[in-house]
């Protein structure tokens, strides 16, 4: 082979692998250079930021093979985002994420490194999902706002079932599942009484019994946002236009409530999103604070992570929405503005250990 052949191959060889790359590029995110805990130093991490959650490929594994035939074919990978994201409910390192302009929930399998949708199609096609949650065995279940119902899939998105009506929920906003109970936050609007919350059979769809009212003494409500249950399967529910959390048992009595109005730790000025860990605490997403605070069972305030922000760097928020914590103690933040979900790690939990983890790549698929 000649010299000018050499080079000339060797030129090419390194524009192709250019192109190769810029080919395989996704829109940019925030980037990470340093480890980012909670509460920063020099108190004792509690938790550390892991990854954020926007596009398919945050997920997807694309081997050598798929990007050279983007190259080949001139085609640009497929690649999907969140627009405006609402709930998020994980299971086994499944994250679902409800998308209301979509019409979809969005499922980042994170051990299964794919993407995939649920909803789209009929019958189980959704026309707003807000609120979702799933059970122990990984049945998902998404709160329709429009639609006034709640649909069922199992874990792989195929549908099974729809629970309530209309003439039951009037503007059904989440879901909450224990075992064979499933409750319905319905927050009726500005102008309806029906501040409440419906409970149903959760294999049969049957509806058992509906409680609370509109008010604000123990017990009332006024217009609840978001529920959770808890280990000892009672709910919390974000008693939003009273400025607090309450907590029922199974059967709807009340049993405490936690929280005011206020600019100051442990208040509330905008709660939105609620979850709970597998110890009894209590998170609780504020959307002027920009950030959720984390409570024990008897609503003592433990800690509060991330701020108001203009830009969606990890911990930093505009209209965070919503919250979930794993088997392993992960926390998923929503945000609607940034059209993210931001992953936290507990600081005792090893980047390698629980669910929400990637096997090493093999690049061979």
């Amino acid at each position: 082979m000649t010299q000018p052949y050499k080079l000339y191959t060797l030129v090419l060889f390194s524009c192709i692998t250019l192109l190769f790359a810029a080919c395989s590029t996704t829109p940019e995110k925030p980037q990470v250079s340093a480890p980012i805990v909670f509460p920063p130093p020099p108190d004792q991490p509690r938790f550390i930021y892991e990854r954020t959650l926007i596009y398919s490929s945050d997920v997807e594994r694309l081997s050598s093979l798929d990007r050279f035939k983007s190259f080949a074919t001139g085609t640009s990978l497929k690649i999907k985002g969140l627009v405006k994201p609402y709930g998020v409910s994980v299971h086994r390192g499944r994250v679902f994420v409800t998308d209301t302009v979509q019409r979809t929930v969005f499922v980042f399998d994170i051990p299964g490194e794919r993407f995939f949708t649920i909803g789209t199609d009929s019958p189980g096609e959704l026309i707003k999902p807000i609120g979702i949650d799933t059970s122990e065995y990984g049945e998902v279940f998404v709160c329709d706002i429009s639609a006034r119902h709640i649909r069922v899939y199992d874990r792989d998105g195929h549908y099974l079932r729809t629970i309530g009506n209309s003439q039951l929920l009037q503007r059904p906003v989440s879901v909450a599942v224990a075992g064979n109970l499933t409750y319905v936050i319905d927050n009726g609007g500005i102008t309806s009484q029906n501040h409440q919350i419906v409970i149903f059979d959760t294999a049969t769809g049957k509806h058992i019994k509906t409680v609370s009212k509109r008010g604000s003494r123990q017990g009332e409500l006024n217009l609840p946002l978001q529920a959770a249950t808890a280990p000892d399967g009672s709910i919390y529910v974000v008693d939003s236009g009273n400025f607090r959390i309450q907590q029922f048992d199974s059967n709807g009595k009340a049993l405490q409530t936690f929280g005011s109005v206020g600019r100051m730790p442990g208040q509330f000025a905008r709660p939105k999103g609620i979850a709970t860990d597998a110890t009894g605490n209590i998170y609780v997403v504020d959307t002027a604070f920009g950030n959720f605070q984390i409570f024990n069972d008897k609503g003592e305030l433990l800690m509060f992570i991330g701020e108001r922000s203009h830009a969606g760097s990890p911990g930093k928020y505009m209209l965070p929405a919503d919250i979930d914590v794993d088997e392993d103690g992960r926390i998923y933040v929503v945000d609607q503005f940034f059209r993210k979900v931001d992953v936290f790690r507990p600081a005792t939990l090893n980047k390698n250990q629980g669910y929400a983890t990637t096997a090493p790549s093999t690049d061979n698929k």
